[in-house]
């Protein structure tokens, strides 16, 4: 039987051919998505390769955390690849879900997003959000936000991940980021910590639990521009979620608070575009305009779709809007193609140590000294190739 080939092999492979995912399932061959389609290839991987490789990829923090929770996030830089990773125990086992990223810059118009969004962040305060399904390309987004930042301005840049994904490198802004888990031991801590950091602009990864989504509409009051992003299809239901996972006493006074702190919302899909035979994110844009700002307060969330289509003077696009300008553009941008032959590299920290039993005993802990946030190169992905 054919040996199944390394996993900084297999990822290289799936990158090659444009794959934005990887998975791996004890007693399961490979599968990879390609263009939004998944895709099974090769040869069944056993219970203890599948154990190995993820024991590979994790540090002994990471592995600790994967034996307490039985799932774990982590960033890292594989066979020239930058990947972010989530092993998690299954029935049959270890399985691995990776998301393999592209390398190039990203910026608003490298993305193919409409201009406009380059004012977002032009805001001294207040809240962008930024929504969609998973795979509709938030993160990348709001790597372009700050990548249009960091161009321009110099303002403190502070981001709250869990995991951190990409490095951001300064250029005129100073930028500190801090991985939930490892630099902090929540994102409300974080949030409480932020308020003392003198940070201009705050990235916060998630907003689920109402504690952080409470800590974050104050960030955003208090003078500080907030990006974060929230699972959502449109405008409304991002609002209508934030305000809902609040107690129902007090939705009155949250609304109240959201109406006041907060900027715009920006929901994002991929779509195929027939112009430019590639994907791109196709977009609702909502400003919180005096309009916007009165129906949240009212609670009436039902009538922000017909003030989007009505708000063009104020920035606003609805969909369908947006879908003809995706259609009336020409000037494409598109991504470099992968490389071919990357060399062979080292995937973790831990690719030394063997293979650990399938219910190991928690490791000790390491150093702080010994657990580096990981270089990566650019801040953003592609998306022709990656679904978020």
């Amino acid at each position: 039987m054919t040996r199944p080939m390394s996993i900084s092999t297999l990822i290289r492979h799936a990158h090659s051919q444009g794959a934005s995912d990887l998975h791996l399932e004890a007693g399961m061959p490979p599968a990879v998505r390609i263009r939004g389609k998944l895709r099974i290839r090769g040869e069944a991987w056993s219970a203890s390769q599948t154990l190995a490789a993820a024991r590979q990829l994790a540090s002994d923090a990471d592995w600790e955390r994967f034996y307490d929770r039985r799932s774990v996030d982590l960033s890292r830089r594989i066979g020239g690849v930058r990947c972010r990773i989530n092993i998690f125990q299954t029935s049959r086992g270890t399985g691995l879900a990776i998301r393999l990223f592209a390398s190039f810059t990203a910026t608003i118009d490298t993305l193919n997003l409409h201009p406009s969004l380059k004012s977002l962040v032009d805001r001294p305060h207040g809240l962008v959000l930024i929504c969609g399904p998973t795979g509709s390309g938030k993160s990348t987004t709001i790597a372009a936000l700050i990548s249009e930042i960091n161009a321009r301005e110099a303002r403190h840049i502070l981001t709250i991940e869990q995991p951190i994904e990409y490095e951001l490198r300064p250029r005129l802004s100073y930028i500190r980021q801090r991985e939930v888990g490892r630099d902090t031991p929540s994102f409300a801590q974080a949030l409480v910590d932020a308020l003392r950091e003198d940070p201009d602009v705050l990235v916060v990864g998630e907003v689920r639990q109402p504690e952080t989504m409470r800590l974050t509409l104050a960030a955003a009051e208090t003078g500080h521009l907030v990006l974060t992003s929230v699972h959502s299809s449109t405008a409304s239901e991002a609002l209508s979620r934030i305000i809902s996972a609040f107690p129902s006493e007090i939705q009155g006074s949250v609304s109240a608070q959201l109406a006041e702190c907060l900027a715009a919302v920006v929901c994002q899909r991929l779509a195929w575009s027939p112009a430019a035979n590639m994907v791109a994110p196709e977009c609702e844009i909502m400003v919180a305009n005096t309009a916007i700002k009165a129906c949240i307060r009212q609670g009436q969330l039902h009538r922000i779709p017909a003030i989007i289509e009505t708000g063009r003077a104020d920035g606003m696009w609805s969909r369908e809007q947006y879908r003809r300008w995706l259609e009336s553009k020409t000037d494409w941008r598109r991504p470099p193609k992968p490389k071919q032959g990357a060399p062979e590299e080292a995937p973790a920290p831990a690719a030394a140590r063997p293979a650990a039993p399938r219910r190991p005993p928690p490791p000790r802990r390491p150093s702080p000294a010994s657990e580096g946030v990981i270089v990566l190169d650019g801040i953003d992905e592609n998306p022709d190739d990656i679904l978020f």
